[in-house]
């Protein structure tokens, strides 16, 4: 009887520990935010959506333009309002072309928590490669803590495609930091958007990645859909 009921303790406690080990959910995450978004006048408030990483979120398409309206944060805005004509947003781009997590790690406080944001949206992966994963993996640990003390909501990003790289090939290093990244949403339970996968699935359905790409590291405005649309999943009601 007492082996039985272990065992019954047992169950419970492993599945509370996989239940506990997941990724947020798009539909619930922002569930609290998706409230303050329907508030009307005088009733609302402002919020402060953070886009923080490298060159694709600040908008660079073929280098040196930088499409900053074509781009993914700002495509999000557009369906935002689109959906939410009441709501008083702010699409704040801390981004800097070239940086990787480790960079971005090193100002976050005083670039990315100064401006008070309700959710902030991190993609490095691309640029994650010349760090290597340990150290990408710490940089990326301390960014969602620091915002996690806060009681931010955090939305991580696997990476756009690279045409240099294979993205059928799902054992390349894009794909190993994309899969760390998704490992440290389900540990931290936040937001994940598999940006990797989104265009591979495009690939596999016979588009050329080139009809995504503005260059061979930048998508163009279609790319950049693929993701706004993926995120939208998490404010959609």
């Amino acid at each position: 009887m007492k082996i039985t009921r272990w065992i019954g303790l047992m169950a419970c406690f492993l599945g509370f520990s996989i239940q506990a080990l997941s990724q947020a959910s798009q539909t619930d995450y922002l569930q609290e935010i998706k409230q303050e978004l329907v508030k009307e006048w005088p009733k609302n408030r402002i919020i402060n959506l953070v886009f923080h990483g490298h060159s694709v979120p600040a908008g660079y398409f073929k280098t040196p333009i930088v499409n900053t309206l074509g781009a993914y944060p700002y495509q999000v805005l557009k369906s935002l309002k689109e959906q939410y004509p009441f709501a008083a947003i702010n699409i704040i781009n801390t981004s800097i072309g070239g940086e990787n997590a480790e960079k971005g790690a090193t100002r976050f406080e005083q670039d990315v928590l100064s401006h008070r944001p309700d959710v902030i949206f991190i993609d490095y992966v691309l640029n994650d490669r010349g760090i290597g994963l340990e150290r990408a993996k710490n940089a990326w640990v301390k960014m969602i803590q620091m915002a996690q003390s806060k009681g931010i909501k955090v939305i991580l990003l696997s990476a756009s495609p690279d045409q240099k790289v294979d993205i059928l090939d799902t054992n390349s290093i894009l794909d190993q930091h994309g899969q760390q990244v998704q490992e440290l949403a389900k540990t931290h339970q936040v937001g994940f958007v598999d940006t990797y996968t989104l265009f591979r699935n495009q690939v596999k359905a016979s588009t050329p990645i080139s009809d995504l790409m503005s260059q061979v590291n930048h998508p163009n405005e279609k790319g950049h859909a693929l993701i706004s649309t993926e995120l939208m999943k998490f404010f959609n009601r």
